[in-house]
C-alpha cells in the first residue's frame, strides 16, 4: 500500500516537471515561429475558401520569416 502511494506520488511529480517545462516552450514556440490559424469568411477567397463553401481552411502561420522582412509578392500576411 505505502508503495504504490510513493509510485502515485512519483508520477504526479513528473507530471507537473514535465508540464512547467511543455507549456513555457509550446507558447514561446507559438509566439515566435509558427502558429495555426484558422481563416474563415469571405476576405481571402478565392485563394482560400475557394467556391463559396462554407468550410474554413486552416494555415501555418510564419513569424520567423517576418521578422527578418522576408515578405515577397504573392504572400498572404494577416494582421491582428
Amino acid at each position: 500500500m505505502a508503495q504504490a502511494q510513493g509510485l502515485g506520488k512519483r508520477y504526479i511529480k513528473a507530471f507537473f516537471k514535465g508540464f512547467f517545462v511543455a507549456v513555457p516552450v509550446t507558447v514561446t514556440f507559438l509566439d515566435r515561429v509558427a502558429c495555426v490559424a484558422r481563416v474563415e469568411g469571405a476576405s481571402m477567397q478565392p485563394s482560400l475558401n475557394p467556391g463559396r463553401r462554407q468550410a474554413s481552411d486552416v494555415v501555418l502561420l510564419n513569424h520567423w520569416s517576418i521578422r527578418n522582412y522576408d515578405v515577397q509578392r504573392g504572400d498572404i500576411v494577416s494582421l491582428v
